[in-house]
């Protein structure tokens, strides 16, 4: 390295000439550092890349294995249909999700692991209405100035559906060619949901609509379909339904991250029945349900499956474990594995109403003075309520301040005077140290205008599910 003292005792052309093979080598060793930079970024992409098409090809073997181990399984017709349905649309899309990230499924290796071939398209009935739908270019004007001429064109039939009526929606692209050129222009073809596949937009909405809003089972809408005129085969709703899982996976994802941006959030979760291969029975497991507040003009709700009740669930939801943790208040019932979120930042609130029902429990069915006094603590509280429903949260603060706050410290008190008066592991103290021991967390609501009073709303959300696997 030439030290600056040698630098300017050298001829200036020759300064001028170091100088200058300095700059290039300077220039030279940032570029291959940029470029060294950019072959690690690579090298974490591939890495990144390969273990999820490891994870998605273990995943589909394991699909593929389980679905031709369940044909042995004692399941009566309508368990076993369920569960093939499940394991059709669960196949349908990993293999989406294989194929986006460039790996080759092979249907063949469908046929070998579960002995069943892939159903056969069958044209559509040709007694069914059609309806054509035109697709031209925007200009039939060829550039060398000759106006094109239509030589023919190509037909795409898409299975529509109305609740009860099938029709055919035909897709017309018109050919057109330039008779002096022989260039030939054409309309692009439509973007649909499934690629060459023949159901509409509306078709898929009904299906995934009567599938997960009316908890109608694939094979009951393929008797529906049948009754209307057309079958399909439930095998092929099935992997409709996963394809438009995997389309509709990153607008689940954008709506979770808009709940995670939101300071206030409600949280529960309800048991549904899953069928297990092995077991011969259903096996228990939990549909989370995570949605912003009523007061909040963002109505988002997000539903969230797990095989387990473990708070680990929802500290996975709202990301604890990362630097972007969710920091905000979490509106729950009394289960104890929304604690673990606690001790990771997150403020709790619980559910007044969770509290009322235990006293409510002693009046209805015992007739208990205790409980009947406390009902009516409870319905001063909700009164006020319901009249700040529609005021600004810093009205609904300041309200509560004056007014909420009042009855919640007579209320308070006479529950510590009323826990002397009963005897120990009585179903009144039980009743009593329900509210007491959470006592914080149910008076939150007070000095956050933005907290609500009871997770009424999103039990409301998770109701028409757990009333479908009742």
């Amino acid at each position: 390295m030439i030290s600056a003292q040698q630098l300017e005792a050298l001829d200036p052309q020759v300064r001028q000439a170091m100088l200058s093979l300095m700059a290039e080598v300077a220039a030279r060793d940032e570029q291959l550092r940029a470029k060294d930079a950019q072959l690690e970024q690579r090298e974490r992409d591939a890495a990144f890349k390969q273990a999820l098409i490891d994870k998605l090809t273990h995943e589909n073997a394991l699909l593929k294995r389980l679905k031709f181990a369940a044909q042995s399984e004692k399941f009566n017709a309508e368990q076993r249909s369920l569960l093939d349905e499940t394991f059709d649309a669960d196949l349908a899309e990993v293999g989406r999700e294989m194929k986006r990230l460039g790996v080759d499924v092979d249907a063949d290796d469908d046929k070998k692991t579960t002995g069943k071939k892939t159903p056969k398209r069958q044209p559509l009935p040709p007694h069914l209405p059609r309806r054509d739908v035109h697709h031209e270019p925007q200009s039939t004007a060829c550039g060398c100035g000759c106006q094109m001429q239509r030589i023919g064109e190509d037909v795409a039939e898409k299975l529509d559906y109305q609740p009860g009526v099938f029709t055919v929606e035909r897709h017309v692209r018109g050919k057109w060619v330039c008779r002096q050129c022989d260039k030939l222009v054409q309309a692009a073809v439509p973007a649909h949901v499934i690629d060459k596949g023949i159901p509409t937009v509306s078709l898929l909405a009904q299906v995934l609509v009567a599938k997960f809003l009316d908890h109608l089972p694939l094979y009951r809408q393929e008797a529906v379909f049948e009754r209307a005129g057309h079958l399909i085969a439930r095998s092929t709703l099935a992997q409709w339904v996963g394809e438009c899982g995997a389309q509709l996976q990153p607008l689940v994802q954008a709506l979770a991250e808009e709940l995670r941006r939101h300071a206030v959030l409600h949280a529960d979760e309800t048991p549904v029945a899953m069928l297990k291969p092995g077991n011969g029975k259903t096996h228990r497991a939990y549909m989370w349900s995570y949605c912003t507040t009523s007061s909040n003009p963002i109505k988002a709700v997000v539903f969230d499956f797990s095989e387990t009740r473990s708070g680990e669930n929802v500290r996975e939801f709202l990301q604890l474990d990362t630097p972007s943790a969710w920091q905000g208040t979490l509106v729950t019932d009394g289960f104890s594995g929304y604690r673990g979120c606690v001790d990771l930042g997150v403020t709790s609130a619980q559910c007044t109403a969770h509290a009322r029902r235990k006293f409510h429990e002693l009046w209805a069915n015992h007739g208990s003075e205790v409980g009947r006094q406390a009902l009516r603590f409870h319905q001063s509280l909700f009164r006020i309520e319901r009249e700040i429903e529609d005021h600004t949260a810093d009205e609904r603060r300041r309200i509560r301040h004056r007014k909420s706050r009042r009855v919640l410290e007579v209320f308070h008190r006479w529950l510590m005077a009323q826990r002397s008066l009963v005897p120990p592991g009585s179903a009144t103290m039980k009743a009593i140290d329900y509210s007491l021991k959470r006592w914080a967390e149910l008076t939150r609501f007070v000095d956050d205008g933005d907290v609500p009073i009871s997770n009424n709303w999103v039990e409301n959300h998770i109701r028409p599910i757990a009333m479908a696997c009742s």
